[in-house]
C-alpha cells in the first residue's frame, strides 16, 4: 500500500443572506434569485489528501445521509478523470441544515482542494460552472467573499460591505431547503421581477438605511412559527435588522460592531456573535 500524498487544507465559510429576493420558478423548477451573500468569520475546516487505499473516503461527523462534498468530488472527477482517490475530512463548525450555506461551502472547498491536488487544471470560472450543478449557494463559495448573487446562483459579483457583526441564533432542529421552497410556491411568494441594481444599491448605502428582506422568511415562519419569537428577541437586543437566513431556521441580527453583537448574544439562548469577513 502506497503512502498518501500531502494534505490540502481549505476553509469553508458560512454566509448569511442580507437580502434574498426570489423569482418565479422556471420550467426546470429552479428559482431565480437576487441576493447579497455576506461571508462570515465562521468556517468548517476541510482537509483533503490522496487516499491510501485507492477509494474515496469522505468523513463529516455529525452529517447523516448524502453529503454535497461527495457530489462535488464526483463532479470534479467527471471533468478530470485522472484525479486520484481522495480522503476528505470535514471538521464542522457551521450548524447543519441551518440556512448558513455550510454544506455548499464544504462542497466548494472540496472543488478547490481537488483542483489543487490535480495541479490547478481548472480556473475559477470552470469551477463555478461545476459548482452551479450542485446548488445555488455553491458557485459563490468557489471564491468565498461578499457577493451579489443572481440567476440561479451561477452569476457572482464580488461586492464590499462595511465592517459589521451578526448574532447567529441556530436552532436544534434543521429545516429542509426543499420544504421551504415548496411552501413558497404554495403561497405564490415569489417576485415577478428581480432588480439587481436596486439590491446592489443597498450594499453601497449606509447600513443605517438598509432595508433587508428575505422572500423565504414567510415560508420558513409558516413551517416553524416559533422563529418569530427568536427574531423579536434579536430586535429587542438592539439589532439593526433581524432576519431568517436563507431557508432557515437560523435567525440572525445585524450589529454595528462585534462588542455590541457579543453583548446582544448573551440575551439570546444559544446565540453566537461573529464578524463579517474583512476583504
Amino acid at each position: 500500500m502506497s503512502e498518501p500524498g500531502p494534505e490540502v487544507h481549505e476553509r469553508a465559510y458560512a454566509k448569511v443572506n442580507l437580502v434574498l429576493h426570489v423569482g418565479r420558478p422556471r420550467p426546470d423548477g429552479l428559482h431565480t434569485l437576487c441576493s447579497i451573500f455576506a461571508s462570515l468569520d465562521l468556517a468548517d475546516d476541510v482537509h483533503v489528501r490522496p487516499a491510501a487505499d485507492g477509494a474515496d473516503d469522505i468523513r463529516c461527523p455529525g452529517v447523516d445521509g448524502p453529503n454535497l462534498a461527495a457530489a462535488a468530488l464526483a463532479a470534479f472527477r467527471e471533468c478530470f478523470p485522472s484525479l486520484p482517490a481522495l480522503q476528505v475530512q470535514i471538521v464542522k463548525r457551521i450548524p447543519v441544515a441551518a440556512g448558513l450555506g455550510g454544506g455548499s461551502a464544504d462542497a466548494a472547498a472540496v472543488l478547490r482542494a481537488a483542483n489543487r491536488i490535480a495541479g490547478d487544471p481548472l480556473g475559477p470560472g470552470r469551477l463555478r460552472e461545476i459548482a452551479a450543478a450542485l446548488g445555488s449557494d455553491v458557485p459563490s463559495q468557489v471564491d468565498p467573499r461578499h457577493a451579489l448573487v443572481t440567476g440561479v446562483g451561477e452569476a457572482v459579483e464580488p461586492i464590499r460591505l462595511p465592517e459589521l457583526a451578526v448574532v447567529l441564533a441556530p436552532q436544534a432542529e434543521g429545516l429542509r431547503t426543499s420544504a421551504v421552497y415548496e411552501e413558497l410556491d404554495r403561497a405564490g411568494g415569489w417576485r415577478e421581477h428581480l432588480d439587481p441594481a436596486a439590491v446592489r444599491a443597498i450594499a453601497e448605502a449606509d447600513p443605517s438605511t438598509w432595508t433587508l428582506e428575505n422572500d423565504l422568511q414567510a415560508a420558513a415562519l409558516s413551517l416553524r412559527p416559533e422563529l418569530a419569537g427568536v427574531l423579536e428577541r434579536l430586535r429587542s437586543a438592539g439589532a439593526l435588522a433581524a432576519l431568517v437566513s436563507g431557508s432557515g431556521p437560523t435567525c440572525f441580527g445585524l450589529f454595528g460592531d462585534l462588542a455590541g453583537a457579543r453583548a446582544a448574544a448573551e440575551a439570546v439562548p444559544g446565540a453566537i456573535a461573529v464578524r463579517l469577513r474583512a476583504h
